[in-house]
């Protein structure tokens, strides 16, 4: 039976799409871009004195825990994870899935 994992990514705004790309090349049979805000040890910055909350993207991608790390491996290469300041991933373990008949879900019969 599959195990799933959920592949969180949190990249620079722009870097979601090659983030998403670097996992379906991959094997990763898709993902969900969202936006968001944050910041980082790396991203303390002000504007005028005033604070500035960069913008993030959230990559997420569900995917079989057996391919999950030469799916990580290939975000971390096309996103410059290993680099400060780019962003971050890490690997969650996912207890049930709905809606992917090949991630997750036992077969009905």
């Amino acid at each position: 039976m599959p195990r799933p994992s959920l592949i969180v990514t949190i990249v620079r705004k722009g870097w979601g799409h090659t983030a998403l790309e670097a996992s379906v090349k991959a094997g990763a049979t898709g993902g969900t871009v969202l936006q968001g805000r944050g910041i980082g040890v790396n991203e303390k910055g002000s504007i005028f004195g005033i604070p500035i909350e960069p913008e993030k993207e959230i990559v997420l991608t569900l995917t079989d825990s057996d391919q999950c790390d030469t799916i990580l491996q290939e975000i971390m290469r096309a996103t410059e994870l290993e680099q400060p300041g780019r962003g971050l991933a890490f690997v969650m373990p996912v207890e049930k899935v709905v809606g992917m008949p090949h991630i997750g879900e036992e077969p009905k019969g």
